[in-house]
């Protein structure tokens, strides 16, 4: 193991080859030299509006190259990206910038933020500006999203760890999976954490990385065919969304590049996931189990998932334990609350800024459920907060979210429990179709696939998405929203993103 700094490994790679590409968006592509002598230029920009080392920068840009860059150049400087979407409520981001208090906030409009130092989503450096290699510094802290969570409260979850590589990891090594001087696809949205942190690490390890401004089934066939991508990272919506298009334009791209697919932020339904590995063999398809925080990570291929059906693997790093309501272990394949931690030898992965972590005896969680076979194999429920009690009887909205998706004209679906005065809740099923579907036959699909609790007892057909470009859905918000306005339910109304 070789460890050098983040601006060391991209250094290296671009003397290896300056002029073979390192990133492209949906407009341009840029060379290894040429994103070096940009993020140059850009880090002395922001040097010089008072980014310092050990300073946040605020970044709020759709996926394009010059968020990357910014990234980058933040990381020159010693300082911390804090990646936040670009179509956020005003509100929100006035929260998550008061919360990071950032040294710059990369993105806005000029005045956003009277008392702070802002820059223009289009701003480019001064062509005066040196373009030469910076001194080397090491930021602290390499990242820090944003997470509403639960509450809907911002929080930002600051990396425990420096902006540091190993030069020396080996091409496709177990649970990295990242090529070496390869190329990946990442079409998910960068203000996330698995999108912006797979990007960043395929660029440390000199792959060439294509973003999407925005992800489309058909697109991301025609990117992994045009670049010869080896690495791409979904999300199971993004899975379900290809999966959906006709097998004859399926059929139409070369995907024999592609050596890992990878797919995480949420749990992918097992009708979906057998699906995809009849298509591309189970060698070719992981996954990947974790909070942002990073107590602890589980992943598995596909081999040991058919072995495992359902599992979403065996820890690769830290520790985890299934708690009762009681805090007591809970006996093997017996559901509890998921918690973790990091292995005693090593330090905290992560800290707050704006929440305190739930613990129990240096143990956390991050509110999902689920359980442990006796091999170590990890298996999803859902969350605490979105669990549905029906006359006492615990129903996982995942479990029938994912039964819904298998219907053919059905988009996305989020399901929710509402208040019922008989029976406690009701389980409830909001639905994005294509071509449009009926209570009747959505029921019928259902009845061959649930208990009969567990079908919903009303149905919301919605055009709009019901999860974000991250394959993430807001069920507090959802529910908090019928319950607020009962008499919206069945017209289609949504409040806000989902």
């Amino acid at each position: 193991m070789a460890i050098v700094s983040a601006p060391t490994a991209l250094r290296r790679w671009e003397a290896l080859d300056p002029d073979k590409p390192a990133l492209t968006d949906d407009t341009i592509t840029l060379s290894r030299r040429q994103l070096a002598r940009r993020t140059n230029r850009l880090a002395r920009e922001f040097a010089a509006r008072g980014v310092t080392e050990g300073s946040f920068v605020t970044i709020a840009m759709p996926n394009r190259c010059a968020c990357i860059e910014a990234a980058i150049a933040a990381l020159k400087l010693g300082a911390t990206p804090q990646p936040v979407s670009s179509r956020l409520p005003k509100r929100e981001l006035d929260a998550i910038v008061e919360l990071a208090d950032p040294s710059l906030v990369f993105g806005v409009e000029a005045g956003s933020y009277p008392d702070r130092v802002t820059l223009p989503a289009g701003f480019e450096a001064a062509a005066t500006t040196s373009d030469a290699p910076l001194p080397d510094r090491t930021a602290r802290h390499w990242k820090a999203p944003t997470s509403g969570g639960s509450t809907g409260r911002p929080k930002l979850i600051v990396a425990g760890t420096p902006a540091e590589v190993d030069d020396e990891l080996q091409p496709f090594q177990f649970p990295v999976l990242i090529p070496r001087d390869g190329v990946a696809l990442i079409p998910g949205p960068l203000y996330h954490n698995a999108p912006f942190t797979t990007g960043l690490q395929n660029l440390f390890h000199g792959n060439h990385v294509v973003i999407m401004g925005r992800f489309d089934a058909l697109a991301t066939l025609e990117l992994i065919e045009r670049h010869r991508v080896q690495y791409v990272l979904l999300v199971p919506t993004m899975m379900s969304r290809i999966w959906k298009l006709p097998a004859a334009q399926r059929a139409r791209f070369d995907l024999s590049s592609l050596r890992v697919v990878y797919h995480m932020a949420s749990h992918c339904p097992a009708w979906l996931k057998a699906a995809w590995i009849e298509w591309l063999g189970p060698e070719r398809i992981f996954e990947l189990y974790g909070g942002t925080e990073g107590q602890a990570i589980t992943a598995l291929d596909g081999v040991e998932w058919l072995q495992h059906r359902g599992s979403v693997g065996r820890c690769v790093s830290g520790e985890i334990r299934i708690l009762d309501e009681d805090g007591n272990e809970a006996p093997v394949g017996e559901v509890g609350e998921i918690y973790m931690r990091p292995t005693p030898d090593t330090g905290p992965t992560y800290f707050y800024v704006g929440a305190e972590s739930r613990a129990r005896d240096g143990w956390e969680t991050i509110g999902d459920i689920g359980w442990l076979d006796e091999e170590g194999y990890l298996y999803l429920a859902d969350r605490r907060t979105d669990m549905i009690v029906r006359g006492g009887a615990n129903i996982y909205p995942a479990e029938v979210e994912a039964a819904i998706d298998e219907h053919p004209a059905v988009q996305s679906c989020a399901v929710i429990g509402l208040p019922d005065e008989d029976l406690g809740q009701r389980v409830h099923a909001i639905v994005q179709t294509a071509g449009g579907v009926s209570e009747s036959a959505l029921a019928r699909h259902l009845e061959e696939r649930l208990a009969k609790y567990k079908i919903p007892g009303t149905y919301e057909f919605v055009s709009e998405p019901m999860r974000d470009d991250a394959g993430k859905t807001r069920r507090s918000a959802l529910r908090e929203a019928r319950t607020a306005h009962p008499r919206l339910i069945g017209e289609g109304y949504i409040d806000g993103p989902c």
